[in-house]
């Protein structure tokens, strides 16, 4: 019988990618996030077999579980991908923009990791991957909301990692840099509003943060979630995807 796996934020960016890539490998996946135009498109163009569940994952956890649950069983690999950004000088951000950042990057993936919990301790077998980013290793000027979310997701990983290492089940995050993806895309509109600049200019900024020289590609985020997902040996890991803006 195929694995089972749950993406959230499969929509488009780094979710989508990474659901291709799960059904690809043969895994059934479940797609969720709000927008479910985008999540049928991303479900056609997976491989295999696939489950669209529209949701607000702020708000839904239970509920997407229960429906790949009654579906297939339950849920063998979980990557928590849904996220957002914002950026405001620390003196500047208000009380419902730290709320913001921290209920989708940290509350939300904290659900969903004890929803998956029970079911993979059970089974004696489970994988976890969460999307984290870059900001969850350092400190950068004017994302000190969207920083906080990541680090206390790093976190999150970290000591569920430890607690879960003798039951098979193995939780890791992934830490990419800029990436070529609608996030992306808004975040170069955003600056270029706010300063004048030209957009091309401001995503030539971004792409120069990783050593690389260009954004990384959701493709490359992909083979990152994949490598933790097949290698049980790994957990407790923030596995940098920054083209070398952060050695660890």
């Amino acid at each position: 019988m195929p694995m089972r796996a749950l993406v959230t934020g499969a929509g488009r960016g780094i979710g989508r990618a990474v659901a291709e890539h799960l059904s690809g490998r043969g895994y059934r996946v479940a797609l969720t996030a709000r927008n479910e135009d985008e999540l049928h498109k991303a479900a056609a163009a997976c491989a295999g077999e696939t489950l669209v569940v529209p949701a607000d994952i702020t708000s839904a956890v239970d509920q997407v579980f229960d429906r790949v649950e009654a579906a297939w069983g339950g849920v063998d690999v979980l990557v928590a991908n849904a996220g957002a950004g914002s950026s405001a000088p620390v003196h500047r951000i208000t009380d419902e923009d730290w709320s913001r950042m921290l209920e989708l990057n940290l509350t939300a993936p904290f659900r969903c990791v004890r929803r998956a919990v029970p079911g993979m301790v059970a089974a004696g077998h489970g994988r976890i991957v969460v999307i984290a980013s870059v900001a969850a290793k350092r400190g950068d000027p004017y994302v000190a909301a969207y920083t906080a979310s990541k680090h206390g997701v790093l976190g999150l990983v970290r000591s569920a990692a430890a607690e879960l290492a003798g039951a098979g089940v193995t939780v890791n995050a992934v830490c990419p840099g800029y990436v070529d993806t609608p996030m992306t895309d808004t975040t170069v509109a955003e600056v270029a509003a706010k300063t004048g600049r030209d957009p091309a200019r401001v995503r030539a900024t971004l792409a120069a943060k990783q050593p690389v020289g260009r954004l990384v590609s959701p493709a490359e985020v992909a083979d990152a979630v994949w490598f933790c997902v097949g290698n049980g040996a790994v957990t407790g890991q923030g596995v940098d995807v920054s083209g070398g803006a952060v050695q660890s």
